[in-house]
């Protein structure tokens, strides 16, 4: 009888058993994927909340500024009559008449001095005014609500008031000047004597505001810095010129940008005190004048809008570039 012998077994080992080598690897790839997958969720749901809050705020100012910028570039090159139905496109025409013509000139004096004279004037005498009210005086705390009370002021408001006073025949002016013996200037007629009167009411509106600005700039400026000036000698002119002065540089600057975009676009008081625009006719007087007034050119209007633009820009731009160099901030 023939005896098999069963195979001998492999011996077995003892402990626990080691998982597959090939289980590891699929998590281990995992891990980078699912983070990347958590970073992508990440960036589109804060996208998501980027859009929702400055969608809608990018879409009026789309609608509301960017779409009528580029429309009032296409109506700049149409001879176009305010309501008429048909325009007639030329070019660049309505730009070289305001650049050539002598009405177009004579607007662009007319704004140069009434920007250089109102800016100029509301900074210095601001500045001036400042130094008054930063002075420890009874009753300042009225006197600067007073100050700054005509710059909240209607301009429409202001404007009549004003035109009662400089009234030839009526006014306050007039019966003072009749007072010692003298006669009332005929400041509604006489091209110059109306551009002088707006500028003396703008001036009057706007010089709270930078005496304001210049009060808290004034405040700013460390005590310590003037009483060692004055330990060494230096008189209050010296002092204000060589540390008070140079230390209100970011105030004048800002100031100094403020003012001139505000007086280019200064339009309710000219409009109150000169409806037609004797002697008074900036830029912006000029566009509501050709558009809305007699003229009814609104493609010149559009024009000159443009050109309003771009020198504002041009203005800003410079100011920021090689004004501001010149200022210190520390």
């Amino acid at each position: 009888m023939t005896t098999i012998e069963a195979p001998a077994r492999a011996p077995q080992r003892s402990g626990p058993t080691a998982p597959p080598a090939t289980s590891s690897r699929p998590e281990a790839e995992r891990r980078p994927a699912d983070r990347s997958r958590a970073r992508r969720i990440a960036r589109s749901r804060e996208l998501g909340w980027f859009v929702a809050f400055l969608g809608p705020n990018l879409a009026l100012i789309i609608a509301f500024t960017y779409v009528p910028l580029i429309s009032n570039v296409y109506y700049s090159t149409l001879d176009w009559r305010l309501g008429s139905t048909s325009a007639r496109f030329v070019g660049l025409s309505n730009y070289v008449e305001f650049f050539t013509s002598s009405q177009g000139i004579d607007v662009w004096r007319v704004t140069l001095v009434f920007t250089v004279v109102t800016v100029a004037a509301s900074m210095v005498l601001g500045l001036l005014m400042a130094l008054v009210l930063n002075r420890n005086l009874p009753g300042r705390g009225a006197a600067r609500t007073a100050v700054f009370a005509p710059y909240v002021l209607s301009g429409v408001g202001v404007g009549l008031v004003w035109n009662f006073i400089f009234d030839p025949s009526f006014g306050l002016l007039s019966h003072a000047l009749r007072a010692i013996g003298a006669e009332s200037p005929q400041w509604f007629l006489d091209p110059t004597l109306s551009l002088v009167m707006v500028i003396i009411v703008y001036v009057w509106k706007n010089l709270g505001f930078c005496a304001v600005v210049y009060l808290s700039g004034l405040q700013s400026v460390p005590s310590d810095l003037l009483e060692a000036a004055s330990l060494d000698g230096a008189g209050p002119v010296q002092r204000f010129f060589s540390i008070t002065l140079p230390l209100l540089g970011p105030t004048t600057f800002f100031l100094t940008v403020t003012t001139v975009l505000s007086s280019m676009q200064a339009f309710d008081v000219l409009r109150t005190m000169t409806p037609t625009g004797n002697g008074t006719n900036t830029m912006v007087f000029e566009i509501y004048l050709q558009s809305f007034g007699a003229y009814q050119r609104a493609g010149y209007a559009a024009a000159i809008s443009v050109v309003l633009f771009v020198v504002l820009l041009a203005i800003t731009a410079l100011q920021m570039r090689y004004v501001e160099r010149k200022v210190h901030y520390a």
